[in-house]
């Protein structure tokens, strides 16, 4: 898991001065009624942050499998009022969270990794799969927020 959390890390060092360079003012622009701002989306990555931390330690903490519940995104992001948030907190708070994530991807037990998880209901994932995962998950978002940043994710042929 050494490269998981190496990869999210780079991640992490590629997209931050990008996103520094936009304001808040360009943060808070939506392309559209239905569409997310450049600043919701960021606020839904640490929604996604703070969804998978429980469930890594989660299913670190059972002994094979663990149910978790699904996440309703629109009404996560809606109820944070992140479209009024501080731009600069917004970016502290989710630089912080991912490196705390890598830090717990690292530490992981290698025999945990095989401990599996549904997300309401759905079939069961490895802890090693939802962790890779979530890094792929955060490269798609960081695409719609950077477009010209080169991002590519497996989800790009899923989505």
């Amino acid at each position: 898991m050494e490269q998981t959390a190496q990869h999210l890390l780079e991640t992490l060092d590629k997209a931050l001065p990008l996103l520094h360079q936009i304001s808040a003012a360009e943060a808070r622009i939506k392309p559209g009624s239905e569409k997310w701002s450049k600043q919701e989306i960021l606020g839904h990555l640490i929604d996604s942050a703070s969804n998978n931390q429980h469930k890594f330690v989660r299913t670190m903490q059972t002994d094979s499998h663990v149910e978790f519940v699904g996440y309703a995104q629109n009404f996560w992001v809606e109820a944070q009022g992140y479209e009024s948030a501080n731009w600069l907190n917004l970016l502290a708070l989710w630089e912080h969270f991912n490196r705390h994530l890598a830090h717990i991807i690292q530490k992981t037990p290698t025999e945990k990794l095989e401990n599996t998880i549904s997300i309401d209901e759905s079939k069961p994932f490895t802890l090693g799969f939802i962790m890779a995962d979530y890094g792929e998950h955060l490269k798609h978002h960081l695409k719609q927020i950077l477009p010209e940043a080169g991002f590519k994710s497996s989800f790009d042929t899923v989505y």
